[in-house]
Formats: C-alpha cells, structure tokens, sequence
C-alpha cells in the first residue's frame, strides 16, 4: 500500500555541517557514549553541569548560571531545573582536549544550529554541551497543565545560535522531515527535539489510561512543517522498567492492587470491630 502524499519516511540521523572551519570533535562507545572535544588555546566550551570525564592539564573551569537564564532563576529553582552551566577553556598555548559523557545509556547527537535555522527546542535535559554562539534558556510548551501531572513535555530547552550543540538520547535515533500541515503523534518523552517551525501540543491520555496503564500517558502533537528527532529508549522509560522489575510481582502486575488493600483493611476492620463486640457481651 503507498504511502500518503504527506507522509515521508523516517530516516536515520546524520550529522552534516556546511561550515568550512569546525572544532574537531569525536564520540566514542556504542551506548553511554563520550564526546571527546580538541579545544585551541583560549578556545571555550559551554557543558551541562557534570558531565566531565576527563581533560588535558590546560583546562580551566568555571560554572554559572547561562546569562539569558538569570531572570529565570527563581522560576527553574521551583520547578527544580536550575540550569547551571560549567565554561571549560583552554588556557594553555597548546591544543588541548576534554571528555564529556551522556549522564546515562544515552547516545550523542551533534547539531549545527545553522542547518535548522539558528533555534531547536530539546528535552529539557538532553542538552550536553555546546561550542562558540549557542545560548541555553527554557521554555514551556503548549497545554502546560497535562505536561505538570505527567512530568514529560512541559518544561524544555531552547538553543538559539549558529554554534555547534551536541544533546543526548537514548537508544536510535531517528528524524522525521514534516511536511507543511502533516501531523505526527510522538510519545512525549520520546521526543528529543525539533525545529522552533514545529507546532507542538501536549495531549494527555486520560483517566482511564491512567488507571488501568500508565503507558504513553502524554503524547505530543506535532504539526509540520520542519524536522523531528525521536528516541526509541528515553530514559524516563528505562528507569521505569528497572522500577518494575525490582518491584513486587503483585504490585508491578496487578492494577487493582491497590483496590485489594482497601478491600483487605476494611475486611480486618471489620472483624476487629465484631470481636470486640463479641468479647464485650
């Protein structure tokens, strides 16, 4: 059966750079990949917080809070997202190196913001690191109220510059090119980033769902035109199922368990109550 007229495939993600001079960088490992950056003296590099594994004796170290982000402080220290950023530079007189590693099974993606128009709008923590013009500030998506109760696709990041990014996910990656009005329907914490063309909405399954199954309580709406990145392994749902392996057969398997401990205290209150009773006659 062909394909609808808007509908292209997905394809996986190749990095392509039409910049003449590019700071020399490679990633190394399959999963939990590290990104392994040369830097020329005086040359700067801007990472997530904790993500350094090793660096050449010239590097110096500094970590702040991103400028744009300084009025968003008290905002992001609510929601428990405070961006904070370390400056790696060299300050040597030769060319020096650091390692930066995905903070979990993740893998390394690097994106020259000039190719998708200067912007994307990632996960709000897929964001690894970035080199010269990219500026780092959040950003809250559409329908923000499902995205609070189910704690995926409401606070993301937005990189804005023609530098060079690099962002994490988790498992293949692949992207999907919209077509102007073609509609996409993504799991939300399998989405990793688009292009800033891209409109997006947060949808949220559904009591009964939530109940019975809490699978892809929130999925995203996304409306071409412009470019979209998938994950097939986020981390929110690997973390998920360790949780319920290590958890208790009857609790991981059965919804209505806790309905059975509502069933079982009222039946234990009740024969308490009639023993009591009993022994007062």
């Amino acid at each position: 059966m062909a394909a609808p007229a808007l509908s292209t495939p997905f394809q996986p993600y190749v990095y392509q750079s039409p910049q003449a001079v590019v700071t020399p960088f490679q990633i190394l490992g399959g999963e939990a990949q590290v990104l392994q950056i040369m830097l020329k003296p005086h040359e700067k590099v801007n990472t997530r917080t904790g993500s350094m594994c090793y660096m050449s004796e010239a590097i110096q170290t500094e970590t702040n809070a991103a400028g744009e982000n300084a009025g968003n402080v008290i905002w992001q220290w609510l929601f428990g997202k405070l961006d904070a950023l370390t400056t790696y530079i060299n300050g040597g007189t030769r060319d020096g190196y650091i390692g930066l590693g995905a903070p979990s099974l993740a893998r390394i993606l690097p994106i020259d913001l000039a190719v998708f128009g200067g912007e994307i709008v990632c996960q709000r923590d897929s964001f690894l690191c970035s080199i010269n013009d990219v500026s780092v500030s959040p950003v809250v998506t559409r329908r923000a109220r499902p995205g609070i109760l189910g704690g995926e696709g409401f606070m993301m990041q937005k990189l804005v510059g023609r530098g060079l990014a690099f962002i994490t996910a988790g498992g293949s990656i692949i992207q999907k090119n919209l077509a102007r009005g073609e509609v996409l329907l993504v799991d939300a914490c399998c989405l990793v980033a688009m292009t800033r063309d891209v409109e997006m909405e947060i949808k949220y399954a559904g009591f009964k769902r939530a109940f019975f199954g809490n699978d892809n309580l929130l999925q995203a709406q996304l409306t071409g035109p412009g470019v979209v990145f998938v994950q097939s392994l986020p981390f929110f749902r690997l973390a998920q199922k360790i949780a319920r392996a290590v958890t208790a057969p009857h609790v991981r398997d059965n919804p209505r368990f806790f309905l059975q401990i509502a069933i079982i205290f009222f039946v234990a209150y009740v024969m308490i109550v009639s023993s009591l009773l009993l022994t007062e006659q």
